[in-house]
């Protein structure tokens, strides 16, 4: 490892499906690259992360299920509130004990059905996604069958938090999912999810894009994160081919002095991971690190309230090849701009689900995201007797009972 006194970039490029571990380089440096104009949407006032306060804004209601579909599966396999998915449980938690929630579904605005999709884990801790979609479909056929709400416009005010790797296509492998494509029967719901990736099959329209689950106390004791060894591919295999014996520090492993690094770093490489999304992303923002963005369609979390542009660098593919003189070129004004807003400690509680929740976190920005979608438009509504979802549309093993 370099001396903290000298500009280094180091990054772990491990990953592995279950969990899209793209590594992040760490440069003590300079540089500068601008945005791909209408690529990113952009949100924070001056540089600050948009300030909404969703209580008394809207009001959710959220279904009581059977344990079956969350608490008795956490029971049964703790591990999952430990995952980079474990949202789902949290998110749970939290409108348990938060004000929107309304015990009246006639006054609610929204439907929350809490479904626990990657709990079904291997040996070693992977979700595996392949009973996600029976499990889902028989939450959604419980709910349509003792309440009236879902039937009334096919679901199109419930939203639900699907973490997998590439969201509601419930795969983690890409090809897989882009075939199966988002279960039929939540096209019409609003989806919570971190896969976010423009013109892709399992993003529709409308969905809010959430950082990964990082565990708050793990940020900040600064222990180490092991990265299970992978495959290399796109952006980071060229990152290391390119630069693993230049002004770049990257190897395949983990450092054990992997989060100070980040903290000495004036930049972190974010290439993308399994799925177009990191958990590096969350660690950068938290460290105070500029982080660098490789990926050309990313859509990123909470893009209409974090201001990305203002404490990020966008870097097409493309353009890997080139990233020393890209970054070297930055002005150190820019740079200084950047670390001032990382520095606002409102970035980093975007970022995080905290416990207890907190305003500005991670779970208030999901609020206001569904707050900002209110009121529903009047095309969700349906006619009497209409119906757009196929109840047997799908897979033939997601139509088996759970």
């Amino acid at each position: 490892m370099a001396s903290s006194a000298r500009p280094i970039v180091t990054a772990s490029l491990s990953s592995a499906p279950g969990g899209s571990s793209a590594g992040c380089g760490l440069l003590g440096g300079v540089g500068r690259r601008g945005r791909r104009n209408g690529d990113v949407g952009v949100g924070g006032s001056a540089g600050d992360v948009l300030e909404d306060n969703p209580i008394g804004r809207l009001k959710v209601f959220i279904y009581d299920l059977p344990s079956k579909y969350n608490k008795r599966i956490v029971t049964k396999d703790p591990r999952c509130l430990h995952h980079m998915f474990a949202a789902e449980i949290f998110m749970h938690r939290f409108y348990l004990s938060s004000a929107v929630q309304t015990l009246n579904p006639e006054e609610a605005d929204w439907f929350y059905t809490p479904v626990y999709t990657t709990c079904d884990l291997t040996p070693a801790g992977l979700p595996l996604p392949f009973k996600s979609p029976r499990m889902m479909r028989s939450a959604i056929q419980f709910i349509s069958n003792k309440w009236p709400f879902w039937n009334r416009i096919d679901g199109a005010d419930h939203f639900f938090v699907v973490p997998h790797d590439f969201g509601a296509c419930f795969h983690y492998q890409e090809e897989k999912a882009i075939e199966r494509g988002i279960l039929p029967m939540l096209r019409r719901a609003t989806l919570v999810q971190t896969f976010g990736q423009k013109n892709h099959v399992c993003l529709k329209e409308g969905s809010i894009i959430i950082p990964p689950y990082a565990r708050p106390q793990k940020m900040q004791a600064h222990l180490v994160m092991t990265l299970r060894v992978g495959i290399m591919r796109g952006a980071r295999a060229s990152l290391w081919e390119n630069f693993k014996n230049n002004l770049f520090d990257i190897s395949t492993d983990h450092p054990v002095t992997y989060y100070e690094d980040m903290q000495r770093a004036v930049f972190c490489l974010c290439p993308l991971g399994w799925a177009p999304w990191s958990p590096r992303l969350v660690e950068a923002v938290v460290f105070g690190c500029i982080p660098v963005i490789i990926d050309d369609d990313i859509v990123v979390p909470f893009a209409d309230a974090i201001p990305w542009e203002d404490i990020g660098v966008f870097v097409d593919e493309e353009d890997v090849p080139k990233l020393d003189s890209i970054l070297t070129s930055i002005p150190i004004e820019d740079i200084l701009r950047k670390q001032r807003l990382l520095a606002n400690p409102s970035m980093k509680k975007a970022m995080l689900f905290p416990q207890p929740a907190q305003p500005r976190d991670a779970f208030h920005q999901i609020l206001n995201g569904l707050a900002r979608k209110l009121p529903h438009m009047q095309s969700v509504y349906l006619q009497p007797g209409e119906k757009h979802l196929n109840w047997t549309a799908g897979p033939a093993g997601d139509l088996k009972p759970w």
